[in-house]
């Protein structure tokens, strides 16, 4: 710090000093003293009845746990992420490097974090609220009350303690001009190179502003354009969102000054009215990508396609009926084998997506629900369409809702940079298939009945909701009117869910092992490769406590250990390990009929916690027959 410069911060400390006192000692700030707009900010601050000799600090939190408000904020936490890591390698080593929410909530510090902490601003920290009504004036609390960017000089800020730091904020708006959050940067010392640190940010915010622009209108055309081609690519370029017909969705704040017209003009007009294109000529050119130019009633403008997909990609247009046969997937025969209790079932089940009706698939762990899921979609009308599956139990619950909703606006479905188009939309015209539905959150339960009910979705942080078309099936291995019991589980959203219900046989129930090893066994690339005899009685004496997906890890387990030439397997191939596991796993043999009859109800029952009818369907009986058998065993 130069002579010059200790000088002059040492003049603006002592000045703001000199009004804090007069300040506290005539109750009003002194006019004159400070620039204009600090001087309206000190009276807000004044107003909200903050005390400027405070030298507390305070972490206000948003009282939201720190892993909702990240989900809340995802969208624009990724599309800040590369700026973000770009400000810290140039300016993170004085200083600290900031965003923050709407309401002034910090959602990323980087930078010199314990250096600034040990020096006064410990409460600048994820969660903590620097609103101006909370914290006084500071560049970026205040940036949001002004809604343009702010510059805050050591000494300028209300609060004593904090007047040896100085900060510059930007603003962040939303693809309709809504202010999602601010960028800030602060440093201890006076402000050095405003204008440089002004336009370093300035600079970051519209690239923000344009991944934020883009990931906010999935399926539809966006462009970046100028009447000068050398601005494309900078923050002086405009950005435009079309609908495929050539409706206009969004402009950016720039958009609007090119065209020399206000936003709520802009939206919904017809891009041939200032474009001088129709829709489809339009995506014509545009989705030729590269930088282009329209000779427009302005002159020519450059542009550059951000965003053009293809029409049959769109969301907005309705899925096509298509009655073709399923291709290269499993039929539904082939799941059910020789049981034509479940072959009836999975028939049913297919006959309802047909009709709209949703398909619940009840099973244990390893079952094969999703094989079930594919190949019930395969079977349906939409089986052109897309087939998408989520894992609620895999995905943590602080991320599901993004995984599912998708974000844009200032929320979070994922931790992908530049937003993520939610599985409900990825879906549309399509099958989505919800696995482990029973482990969905309690929250997000009553979300997904609306959009299940309303047939819209809104992604997190957009306010505007989309028409979405899917065919729904479920699956868990829970027992769903058990949790709705207990309260774990809406019984809403069961009704809504259980449409036609089908339960899956545990394999241990299935009597066309040998059939289904073969089939697992052309899927591993094994075509032509038998079991022996030995091996064929081990597997059909094991009770299969992982189903099929424990079936499938040994038989590429025996797969791998077999010799160049060999197509039999034998429990040769099998490690001792994997062979003591099976053999010591064997079904009970030996005991009259009855005795067998008994213990496998027993077992059935005891699978499906005492549920009757469930443990009837497992053993393909009905559930009159059960109550008899068991009154009958029991004599």
């Amino acid at each position: 710090m130069t002579t010059t410069t200790r000088t002059m911060n040492d003049d603006l400390l002592r000045d703001a000093h000199r009004a804090r006192e007069r300040l506290q000692s005539d109750g009003a700030v002194p006019a004159g003293v400070l620039r204009e707009e600090i001087d309206a900010s000190w009276r807000r601050s004044r107003e909200h009845g903050l005390d400027c000799d405070s030298g507390t600090e305070q972490v206000l939190d948003s009282r939201t746990k720190p892993e909702i408000l990240l989900a809340n904020n995802r969208l624009l936490l990724d599309a800040a992420t590369p700026e973000l890591d770009y400000l810290h390698q140039r300016q993170g080593q004085d200083g600290l490097i900031i965003l923050a929410n709407a309401d002034a909530t910090i959602l990323s510090v980087e930078g010199a974090r314990e250096e600034l902490k040990s020096r006064g601003l410990a409460d600048i920290t994820q969660g903590a609220c620097w609103s101006e009504a909370a914290r006084g004036t500071n560049a970026l609390g205040t940036a949001l009350v002004e809604g343009r960017p702010t510059q805050i000089d050591c000494g300028e800020h209300y609060l004593e303690r904090l007047s040896r730091f100085s900060c510059t904020s930007v603003p962040i708006e939303g693809p309709q001009g809504t202010l999602l959050g601010v960028l800030d940067m602060t440093r201890e010392g006076p402000l050095a190179g405003p204008r440089e640190s002004l336009s370093l940010l300035s600079l970051a915010v519209c690239q923000i502003e344009a991944r934020l622009f883009t990931v906010s209108h999935p399926g539809q055309i966006v462009l970046a354009f100028h009447y000068r081609r050398q601005f494309l690519d900078s923050a002086w370029q405009g950005l435009l969102a079309l609908s495929l017909d050539g409706k206009v969705l969004a402009v950016s704040g720039q958009a609007c000054q090119l065209l020399g017209m206000q936003r709520e003009a802009l939206v919904g007009r017809r891009s041939e009215e200032f474009l001088g294109m129709r829709g489809e000529q339009l995506l014509a050119r545009l989705s030729q990508g590269g930088v282009g130019a329209i000779q427009t009633p302005k002159g020519e403008l450059f542009y550059k396609t951000l965003q053009a997909p293809l029409r049959s990609h769109s969301l907005s247009v309705p899925a096509r009926v298509s009655a073709r046969p399923a291709q290269n997937s499993p039929s539904l025969e082939a799941l059910a084998g020789a049981n034509p209790r479940y072959a009836r079932a999975l028939r049913m089940a297919r006959q309802g997506l047909l009709n709209d009706l949703p398909v619940l698939l009840l099973g244990e762990t390893g079952s094969g629900k999703e094989v079930v899921a594919r190949a019930l979609h395969q079977a349906s009308a939409r089986s052109d369409k897309p087939f998408v599956a989520v894992n609620c139990a895999a995905i943590p619950e602080g991320l599901i809702e993004s995984e599912l909703f998708g974000y844009r606006e200032g929320a979070f479905t994922g931790s992908r940079r530049g937003g993520m188009v939610g599985r409900l939309q990825q879906a549309h015209g399509g099958t989505l298939f919800l696995d482990e539905i029973g482990d969905m959150p309690l929250a997000l339960q009553a979300r997904l009945l609306r959009v299940l009910q309303e047939r819209k979705v809104a992604p997190l942080g957009a306010g505007e909701e989309q028409d979405i078309d899917v065919a729904l099936i479920c699956a868990t291995h829970r027992d769903l009117k058990r949790q709705v019991e207990e309260k774990h589980f809406r019984e809403d959203l069961y009704y809504r869910v259980n449409g036609i219900s089908v339960r899956l046989p545990a394999l241990r129930e299935r009597d066309d092992l040998g059939a289904l090893a073969v089939s697992l066994l052309e899927k591993l690339g094994a075509r032509g490769v038998s079991l022996s005899d030995e091996f064929s009685a081990l597997l059909a004496d094991y009770h299969w406590p992982g189903n099929i997906r424990q079936l499938e890890m040994v038989l590429r387990t025996a797969l791998a250990m077999r010799e160049e030439g060999e197509d039999v397997l034998g429990l040769e191939h099998l490690p001792d390990s994997m062979l003591d596991e099976l053999s010591a796993g064997e079904r009970p043999q030996g005991g009259s009929i009855r005795e067998n009859e008994l213990e496998l109800i027993r077992q059935s029952l005891d699978r499906h916690q005492g549920n009757v009818s469930a443990a009837a369907d497992a053993l393909g009986i009905s559930r009159a027959t059960l109550y008899r058998k068991l009154k009958q065993l029991r004599s």
